[in-house]
C-alpha cells in the first residue's frame, strides 16, 4: 500500500513538472511583430544612392524610397531604429551575417551570388527596376549646332589671321606708299586698307593682279608673306574644317546605343561593388570602375567614356536634379533586378517584414513613395504591383 502511494506521488509530481515547463520554459508560441524587438533598438544598416537613400548632415537624417519603406514597416510594428551608414553593400551584408546589424536597407539587388551568402536572407522584394545607361544628350538648340563656329579655336584663329593681315598691310604700305602712291596711297587709312587687301588676296592665292609691289623692299615683304601663307594658312584651314566637320557630324550622329549588344567594346563607367560591373563585363564593354555615380558622370561629361551604367532609377533621379547637364537615360534596360532588404538568417522579423512589404505594394503605398521621388510620369517598379 505504501509503495502504491509513493508511485501515485511520483506520477503527480511528474505531471506538475511538465505543466510548469509548458508555462515557464523555453517553448514559445508565435508572437506579433511588435513583440519581437520590443526590448531593444534595431541596428539598421543603410547603404545606397539617391533616390533610395538620400543622406542628410548625419545618418539620422537619411531619407529616400528605401527609408520610406522601412519607416512605414517600423512604425506599424512600433520598432525603434538606429541607422548606421555602410561604406558598401558587401560590407553591409557582411555586418548582417556577423551579427553587427539586424537588417541592411537600401537598393540592394537580389542576386544568386548574394542570396547564397551564409548567415543572411533577403526579404520580399519591395522594388523592381534594373540597370540603365546614361549617355550624352542631343543638342537642344540651333545655337548648340552653331557653337563650334564661335568656339575658342575658331575665334583665336580668326584673331591671329586679322592680326597678320594688319601687320603685313602696314609693312607693304610703309615700303610702297612713296614709290607707288597710286596703289598704296600716302593717306594712312586708305593705304592700310589697300595693304591689307593685298595681303588677303595674296594669302588666298587669288591674286587679282591689280596691285603689286614695285620696290625691292615691298617685293621682299610680299615674298616672305607668300611663303608664310603657303605654310600656315593651309594648316589653319584644315584644322578649322576638321573641327567643324566633327562637331556637325556629332550633332547628326546615329545613336551609339540601340540595344545591349552595342555595349561591346564601348568605354563604360561603372560604380564599384554594384551589379553593373558584372553586367558590363558580361556584355564585353571596356569598363572603368569609379567610387561614386558623380565620378562616373564626370568621366562621361569629359568624353572619357561612352556611357555610364548604373541603377536606372538613380540615373533618372540624377538627371532630374541636374537639368543643366546634357545627358539622358536611354530606354535600354541592361537587366531587370528586384531590390530587397538583408536580414540575418532565421531572423524573427522576416515573416513580419515580408507581410508588411506585400501590404505596402498592394496598397500602392510604395508607388506613392516612388512618385514622390521620381515623378508620376516615370514608370518604374511596375512588375511588382501589377
Amino acid at each position: 500500500m505504501l509503495i502504491l502511494r509513493r508511485l501515485i506521488l511520483v506520477v503527480s509530481l511528474s505531471f506538475a513538472t511538465i505543466a510548469v515547463d509548458l508555462t515557464t520554459g523555453q517553448w514559445t508560441e508565435p508572437v506579433q511583430g511588435q513583440d519581437i524587438v520590443s526590448s531593444q533598438t534595431l541596428k539598421v544598416g543603410v547603404v545606397g544612392n539617391p533616390p533610395f537613400v538620400v543622406y542628410g548632415e548625419n545618418d539620422i537624417d537619411a531619407t529616400g524610397i528605401s527609408l520610406d519603406v522601412w519607416q512605414a514597416i517600423a512604425q506599424s510594428q512600433q520598432w525603434d531604429s538606429q541607422y548606421l551608414r555602410q561604406k558598401s553593400i558587401s560590407e553591409g551584408i557582411k555586418a548582417v551575417a556577423e551579427g553587427e546589424l539586424d537588417i541592411l536597407i537600401g537598393p540592394i539587388s537580389i542576386t544568386p551570388e548574394r542570396a547564397a551568402i551564409k548567415g543572411i536572407i533577403f526579404s520580399q522584394p519591395y522594388f523592381s527596376s534594373g540597370i540603365g545607361l546614361l549617355i550624352p544628350g542631343k543638342p537642344a538648340s540651333l545655337w548648340e549646332r552653331l557653337a563650334p563656329f564661335f568656339g575658342l579655336a575658331a575665334l583665336s584663329s580668326a584673331g591671329i589671321l586679322i592680326l597678320l593681315l594688319f601687320l603685313v598691310g602696314n609693312l607693304i604700305w610703309l615700303a610702297e606708299h612713296r614709290a607707288n602712291p597710286e596703289q598704296f596711297p600716302p593717306h594712312y587709312p586708305d593705304g592700310l586698307h589697300n595693304g591689307m587687301w593685298f595681303a588677303l588676296v595674296t594669302l588666298t592665292t587669288v591674286g587679282y593682279g591689280d596691285q603689286s609691289p614695285k620696290t625691292k623692299l615691298g617685293q621682299l615683304v610680299a615674298g616672305v608673306w607668300m611663303v608664310v601663307a603657303l605654310l600656315s594658312f593651309s594648316s589653319i584651314t584644315a584644322g578649322l574644317a576638321s573641327a567643324f566637320t566633327t562637331a556637325l557630324s556629332e550633332a547628326n550622329a546615329t545613336p551609339a546605343f540601340r540595344s545591349v549588344g552595342d555595349l561591346k567594346n564601348k568605354d563604360v563607367a561603372v560604380v564599384q561593388d554594384t551589379t553593373a560591373v558584372d553586367w558590363a563585363k558580361f556584355y564585353r564593354a571596356e569598363i572603368t570602375e569609379v567610387s561614386s555615380l558623380k565620378g562616373a558622370v564626370t568621366l562621361l561629361e569629359r568624353k572619357q567614356v561612352d556611357a555610364v551604367m548604373f541603377d536606372r532609377p538613380a540615373l533618372i533621379y540624377y538627371t532630374r536634379r541636374n537639368p543643366h547637364i546634357n545627358l539622358e537615360v536611354t530606354e535600354i534596360r541592361v537587366s531587370l533586378e528586384p531590390y530587397g532588404f538583408v536580414l540575418r538568417e532565421n531572423s524573427p522579423m522576416q515573416r513580419v517584414i515580408n507581410v508588411q512589404i506585400l501590404d505596402l505594394l498592394y496598397g500602392r503605398v510604395i508607388t506613392r513613395f516612388t512618385e514622390r521621388w521620381l515623378g508620376a510620369e516615370v514608370e518604374e517598379n511596375q512588375d511588382l504591383v501589377q
